[in-house]
């Protein structure tokens, strides 16, 4: 189980430092593929868990996804250090209410996404077993 985490936490980390590379944001500015990389994996993770949550035990291969693709792929994607850092970074060039403006949004953002991502998964559940009900 380790190595799943190993190995999904590299390709998670190895496509994250991709984009944040691709991408940088201009100094002082929102650091916009952060938030947007950070948001994506908490929708993620939350679709992620409600199904496997959905079709039964942590166990076995529900386990082995859990642990590679949400504590592995998604959470070497997601970054909260480098959240952190940008947020210092700000702060520490004066650009106080840019820092704190993206720690709210990436927070309350964060936490919308998570449960968006719980409810899409419920409602395509609840959807196609009640499909199957009425056939």
């Amino acid at each position: 189980m380790a190595a799943l985490v190993a190995v999904g936490g590299a390709i998670g980390t190895a496509a994250r430092a991709h984009l944040e590379t691709t991408f940088a944001p201009a100094p002082g500015t929102v650091p916009w593929v952060t938030l947007i990389i950070n948001v994506a994996g908490s929708f993620a993770l939350g679709a992620l868990l409600e199904l496997l949550l959905r079709t039964g035990p942590d166990t076995g291969w529900r386990k082995a996804v859990r642990l590679g693709c949400g504590t592995g792929i998604i959470g070497g994607f997601t970054t909260y250090s480098t959240f952190i850092i940008e947020i210092d970074q700000l702060a520490r060039d004066g650009h106080l209410l840019t820092g704190a403006t993206y720690t709210v949004v990436s927070l309350v953002a964060g936490l919308v996404a998570a449960g968006a991502g719980l409810l899409t998964v419920d409602r395509i559940v609840r959807h196609r077993t009640s499909g199957e009900t009425t056939r």
